[in-house]
């Protein structure tokens, strides 16, 4: 099992970056850079990538309330806390180094490669720290702050509860406030990633939960800061009944413990308020949305590592032979459809590496200098990319570790092989913070026919510029996939179109195609920021062969999805209007019909 970080397509484009070379109030230096992305990039080679499969197959285990992690886990840990990774993009004031977030975006990346298990925790830890640093008091700031960028104290995001999933109108955990201005929290939070575990001395749960004279719906959510162990004055740390009461065993990801969590189970769990009350969904945002973005990493480091192990697979499997020419077996990848399926892994991951990192700038210049006005404006940018590049970029992972799979054949259906591994941990990532469809109906909603629409319509008209700009190029190729680009531009401008108007006048058939115009929008986005990086690649550039290849591919062979999805969503009344039906009778009687079996 093999794993080379691609420092070089990362140092690449951050390079050309307008936010990823600032460093606090001044510039960050190109040498400097470039260490730390090989640093970042050793770590994930020479450290995560032999810990993954050991992750893989001891997987955490629960007893007595207590998870245990797997051999080589806590040793990692130290390694990375240790090494001052936890809080890239934090303040300094907070132990953190001041670096913009795309330049996280880019180290987690090749973390994730290396193992997901591992790296889950870690972005929980950052995201959770952002939280705090944006809409914590000073004293909560100073108490867990930076005890929790640092990796001394772990963190989670407890929301999920067993009667409320994606809808978190329905979360019924209780917060009842004390005389001293803290509060008494009681309920039950399943499927939370590291919500117990031997990594650190203290766990710090950010729990949603519920004021008792609250509204009904989200706008009733306070946020809370639940310790596991509370700190007191003198250092000491007291057990604040918070309860694991077990482990998901799971199909993939089994080095991150999925735990169920019990607060205030007999007496209640003490927490301290974040935000003022009924805020704590906006609050949260904070933390959902750097996982968002942290998930969308996920897809790329998976895609990249498909990519790596099938083509070194298919280097060296002799496999059948071309024609009659060829005496002997030839290497699988000298088949033409192997080549397919390579460049397809391959390109995915560099389209999807260019639309992360986008995401990430776009962010990066939210929280910038600059006039609150070009804050807000690059806010509303971010808003748009950031589920645009989770579903994207998840969607390609786990398509690439499908890939792979083909491509190493029978080995590939074998464990021994790690592949079947690539799969099962990327496959939870199109559906945990938030589904890829919930993403595509936030989008539709929100950020086309919404309150960031003209945001939305201006991103087109960038994509769109580029498009024209390569289409006018001297290189004829280059212009050929210019106009391939312009193409797919007009597929989307005409489905968005199309969108808005369904939305007011028949909203089910609208969210119906809601996936349909992510994919769109995932692709000519994805396709653009490649074309954007191959602009910046002069000619001779060591890159530029590499680049020019992943886009060519991509414009030739998935671009022209757009014309079928768009298709889609025009059809979508006619295709719809014949089967909802079947799925709206009320709960406990059969959609089968009453002649089902007749003979």
């Amino acid at each position: 099992m093999s794993y080379s970080p691609p420092i070089a397509e990362l140092q690449f484009s951050l390079l050309n970056s307008t936010r990823a070379l600032t460093h606090g109030g001044g510039s960050l230096d190109e040498d400097v850079l470039a260490a730390i992305l090989e640093q970042a990039g050793s770590f994930a080679s020479d450290v995560l990538l032999p810990l993954d499969k050991v992750l893989d197959r001891s997987g955490a285990s629960y007893a007595s309330g207590r998870v245990t992690t797997a051999s080589g886990h806590r040793d990692a840990y130290a390694q990375f806390t240790g090494g001052g990774w936890s809080a890239l993009s934090l303040p300094s004031q907070f132990g953190g180094q001041d670096l913009p977030l795309t330049l996280n975006a880019a180290c987690l990346e090749m973390w994730h490669a290396g193992s997901i298990g591992f790296t889950m925790g870690l972005l929980l830890n950052m995201g959770a720290a952002e939280t705090l640093h944006a809409h914590a008091s000073a004293t909560l700031q100073q108490t867990y702050l930076e005890n929790i960028a640092t990796g001394r104290w772990g963190a989670t995001m407890a929301i999920t509860e067993p009667n409320s999933g994606s809808d978190l109108s329905g979360i019924r955990t209780r917060a009842v406030e004390g005389a001293d201005g803290s509060y008494a929290i009681s309920g039950t939070k399943i499927f939370i990633s590291y919500g117990d575990h031997d990594l650190t001395e203290n766990i710090v749960h950010l729990v949603l939960g519920r004021l008792d004279d609250a509204p009904e719906g989200t706008s009733g959510l306070s946020l809370f800061v639940v310790p596991k162990l509370v700190p007191l004055a003198d250092g000491g740390l007291q057990p604040n009944n918070v309860q694991c009461l077990g482990i998901e065993t799971k199909t993939g990801l089994h080095g991150s413990p999925t735990c169920t969590m019990a607060f205030g189970a007999g007496e209640a769990s003490t927490g301290w308020m974040i935000g003022g009350p009924n805020r704590g969904l906006a609050c949260m945002f904070v933390m959902m949305n750097r996982a968002r973005l942290a998930v969308a990493t996920q897809g790329v480091g998976i895609a990249e590592r498909a990519f790596q192990m099938s083509y070194d697979y298919a280097a060296s499997r002799l496999q059948g032979r071309i024609d009659a020419r060829d005496r002997q077996q030839v290497p699988l990848i000298r088949h033409a459809d192997v080549k397919r399926n390579l460049m397809k892994m391959r390109s995915l991951a560099a389209a999807g590496r260019c639309l992360m990192l986008a995401a990430a700038e776009a962010i990066d210049a939210a929280r910038g200098a600059g006039s609150q006005i070009e804050r807000a404006s690059n806010q509303a940018l971010a808003d748009i990319l950031t589920p645009v590049a989770k579903a994207f970029c998840t969607q390609a992972g786990v398509d690439a570790a499908d890939l792979a799979i083909q491509v190493h054949g029978g080995a590939g259906y074998v464990e021994e092989s790690g592949v079947p591994q690539l799969w099962r941990d990327a496959r939870v990532t199109t559906i945990y913070e938030g589904t890829n469809a919930i993403h595509a109906i936030d989008l539709l909603t929100r950020g086309i026919a919404g309150r960031n629409g003209a945001h939305f319509d201006g991103l087109q008209e960038e994509f769109g510029k580029i498009a024209s700009r390569l289409a006018e190029n001297q290189d004829h190729d280059l212009s050929r996939l210019g106009r391939a680009l312009s193409k797919a531009c007009a597929d989307l401008s005409a489905a968005v179109e199309l969108s808005r108007a369904t939305l007011k006048t028949d909203r089910h058939t609208a969210l119906a195609g809601s996936t349909p115009l992510l994919e769109l929008v995932g692709l000519v986005a994805a396709a653009s920021y490649l074309a954007a990086i191959l602009e910046k690649c002069p000619a001779g550039h060591p890159l530029r062969t590499r680049l020019r290849e992943n886009f060519v591919f991509f414009a030739l062979q998935l671009l022209p999805e757009t014309g079928a999805l768009l298709a889609m969503i025009t059809a979508g009344r006619q295709a719809f209007s014949g089967v909802f039906h079947e799925f709206d009778r009320p709960v406990g009687v059969s959609a089968a019909g009453s002649n089902a079996f007749d003979g």
